[in-house]
């Protein structure tokens, strides 16, 4: 958790608004659709009732019309008119006269409804099963056919027996034994069979079931099934996946989905089912369903679009401030100065925006002030430093002469004085801040010569410089203090002879000058010192942190000294200055 609470506060603003505005518009989405799959579940489940109930209905509609027929099979098998026809023809030998009362039983049939509808026929028979029929669709049973009746009935005791309709006959069947009920012997005078038509029963709200896709289907007890006659494997298939007396549920068939309703009737012990094609029925819904879901991914990607703009809106201006801060702090703007013609909005990020350019310009006007400054200071150091002259060399210089005039040594003398007017001539000489090596080399030269006079041999000094860098610009006096130090350091704290050798090499755009001298050398704590400029030079001359301040200022802070030493290992300070010893403008500037 906190890992993801450090993740969350260092992303971007835009990021951090971004997340925000997708976990709200993502939190009503889902409560959205979660409210609509409710409002559909509630929906599917009210539709789930309301079929259950129809079919309710309608079985009940049906089961009543079949308890009709199995009333009016009772008053049939009870009319005292068909029991003394019935024992008449029973009791007579007389062809004629059973053939008399044959037609007395067929219009009493008609006179007991025959002919009413959802009846296709009755038919009576006696006990040697001679028949007597009336009706709107009259067939002759066959005798498989009237045998089964007889079984089925003879089981009943005078009660019902119902016979669903076979190849032969397409009706529904109701049948029952007549006995004799006046004498109360109940003895049997034949059987009574009422065909009705159960199309015609149904057909009431079979209508509004075509016109949906729907299907009834009815089975027995057996679970075999008895309406419609013909049947396919698919309506096999939904009766087998009924599950208990009542209910509904989901069957697949092949492709199609059906939603199947079923009920089992209290009297005939039958089960009645509607299966619906599932897609017909809810097409509605998942038309619906469909239309709310697109709605919602449009929704969301408007709101998501127009959240964006808006994010972006906030954070682009301080993007854009932020963008302009780190250029500055990288030091890729080369003015600080702000163009203010252009103009922001008047919000919080717009007022940081021109606070910051307030600042800018500000800074600006302060860097301007303080250049004007520093050109002024850098100029007097400059000058300065160029104009110190070690008094100490002066002296000990001067006192060389003087020993070597007292000594008679006239053209020493005017040796050493012709080597120190050189160079004190050229310390004053300050108009030019640049010189050419071959011009510094021979203020070296001179200096040397001087020196040479007061040690003798125990002075060994060359120079290993190519022709083509002697024209090279270098500070003036960059290199003579650097040959007094090695002979006041090295020549000078040694017994014997110690070498001092100026070497210059061009690699790159820079040129190296080393002055190495095979003196004592210096440990690693005064070298540290030395670069840090935390000592005390001996004498009064110039320091190497000053000939490296002299550089910088002239070249530019990535020039300047190097002191490699080591203990008895002698000491090497190499010069990096820009090759041909740097532009005019350098120059110029410097020379002011």
């Amino acid at each position: 958790m906190r890992k993801l609470k450090n993740l969350f506060s260092n992303l971007k603003l835009k990021y951090k608004l971004f997340s925000l505005l997708l976990l709200i518009l993502v939190s009503f989405s889902i409560g959205g659709l979660v409210l609509l799959q409710y409002v559909l579940v509630t929906y599917n489940d009210e539709i789930h009732r309301q079929s259950a109930q129809s079919l309710k209905v309608s079985s009940a509609l049906i089961e009543n019309e079949i308890e009709k027929m199995k009333g009016f099979s009772y008053r049939l098998s009870t009319d005292p008119y068909l029991q003394s026809y019935l024992y008449n023809l029973k009791e007579t030998e007389d062809d004629y006269e059973a053939y008399l009362i044959g037609v007395t039983i067929k219009k009493r049939l008609v006179d007991l409804g025959a002919f009413e509808d959802s009846i296709d026929s009755i038919q009576l028979y006696d006990t040697t099963d001679r028949g007597y029929s009336a009706g709107n669709r009259v067939i002759t049973i066959g005798n498989e056919r009237l045998l089964q009746f007889k079984q089925g009935t003879s089981q009943k005791d005078g009660g019902a027996a119902w016979f669903a309709p076979d190849e032969q006959d397409g009706s529904f069947v109701v049948a029952r034994e007549v006995n004799a009920y006046p004498d109360l012997s109940f003895e049997r005078l034949g059987l009574i069979v009422v065909r009705f038509d159960m199309q015609d029963i149904v057909s009431s709200f079979k209508s509004s079931l075509d016109e949906k896709e729907m299907r009834l289907l009815i089975a027995d007890s057996a679970g075999d099934i008895i309406f419609p006659q013909e049947t396919t494997k698919k309506d096999a298939l939904l009766m087998a996946s009924v599950q208990g007396d009542d209910g509904y549920q989901l069957v697949n068939y092949d492709t199609e989905k059906y939603f199947v309703t079923y009920s089992a009737a209290a009297y005939t012990n039958w089960t009645y089912m509607i299966a619906s094609p599932y897609s017909q029925l809810f097409q509605a819904v998942t038309l619906v369903k469909s239309t709310v879901l697109t709605i919602y991914v449009l929704l969301f990607v408007i709101l998501l679009i127009l959240g964006i703009r808006f994010i972006k809106g906030i954070t682009n201006p301080i993007e854009a401030l932020n963008r302009k801060m780190k250029r500055v702090q990288k030091g890729e703007v080369e003015d600080f100065k702000v163009e203010s013609h252009i103009r922001f909005s008047k919000d919080e990020a717009g007022q940081m925006h021109e606070n910051f350019n307030k600042m800018m310009n500000q800074i600006h006007s302060l860097i301007e002030e303080n250049y004007k400054k520093q050109l002024v200071i850098k100029d007097a150091e400059f000058k300065t430093l160029q104009a110190q002259i070690n008094p100490h060399f002066l002296y000990n210089t001067l006192e060389s002469i003087n020993w070597s005039a007292k000594l008679g040594k006239h053209q020493e003398t005017s040796r050493m004085a012709t080597s120190l007017g050189f160079i004190l001539r050229s310390s004053l000489e300050t108009k030019e801040a640049l010189i050419p090596l071959a011009d510094e080399l021979e203020i070296v030269h001179h200096y040397i010569t001087i020196q040479a006079y007061r040690f003798q041999e125990r002075l060994s000094f060359h120079t290993d410089i190519p022709d083509y860098l002697l024209s090279c610009k270098v500070p003036k006096f960059s290199l003579q203090p650097l040959v007094e130090n090695a002979i006041r350091y090295g020549l000078q704290e040694i017994i014997g002879v110690c070498k001092i050798k100026i070497e210059a090499f061009h690699e790159g755009g820079n040129t190296f000058i080393a002055v190495t001298d095979d003196g004592p050398g210096m440990d690693k704590e005064f070298i540290h010192k030395l670069a840090s400029g935390d000592y005390r030079p001996k004498g009064t001359g110039l320091g190497i942190r000053n000939i490296d301040n002299r550089l910088k200022i002239l070249f530019g802070p990535t020039f300047g000294i190097q002191v490699v030493s080591e203990t008895d290992a002698g000491t090497k300070i190499m010069l990096t200055i820009p090759y041909e010893g740097g532009s005019e403008s350098v120059q110029s500037s410097a020379g002011r």
